[in-house]
């Protein structure tokens, strides 16, 4: 796996952290199917009272997306690399019990430091369940989903809750 560490907000990663979450993300090789063919983005950012760690993974059949926040920056290296391969591990079974789906396309990250529309997304809905929804989500790395409601045939948008609830958007017409 090639990896790219970067820092943001007027921080810049030192070697140990570095080593740390380069040595951290080799959890990665034993599950993650094409680990020698995927490439990292971690990012550092340094707040007032403690950091933020996002890596993200374009792999071939999944987009892998996680975040920590943690005082301490080798604490949200620790979380941020769990989040991971819990995702990873989700996939596997996920694809194993669907017996050779193709499961989800890649997904680009959003830039978030503009405030621009840098790019239109276009979606295929596929009618689902709330509870089906929420999987692809966190499968995602997300906090939100689009999806069309199985049994409405609405469109609907299911979003993780700042109390780590969900919730769910439902269209009128």
């Amino acid at each position: 796996m090639k990896i790219d560490v970067l820092g943001k907000n007027g921080f810049t990663p030192n070697e140990k952290q570095k080593e740390y979450v380069s040595k951290k993300l080799e959890k990665l090789e034993g599950i993650l199917q094409d680990y020698d063919n995927v490439a990292a983005r971690v990012v550092f950012k340094k707040y007032k009272t403690y950091y933020k760690v996002e890596v993200t993974i374009p792999s071939k059949n999944i987009q892998l997306r996680a975040e920590v926040t943690n005082p301490d920056a080798i604490a949200a290296c620790d979380g941020v690399v769990d989040k991971l391969v819990t995702q990873v591990k989700r996939w596997n079974d996920r694809v194993k019990d669907k017996l050779g789906k193709t499961g989800l396309k890649h997904v680009a990250e959003p830039n978030l430091d503009e405030r621009q529309i840098v790019r239109d997304k276009h979606i295929k809905l596929e009618p689902m369940t709330k509870e089906e929804a929420i999987d692809q989500m966190e499968l995602l790395g997300h906090d939100f989903f689009v999806f069309l409601d199985r049994e409405t045939r609405k469109t609907n948008v299911v979003y993780l809750r700042d109390d780590g609830n969900y919730a769910v958007i439902e269209t009128e017409n």
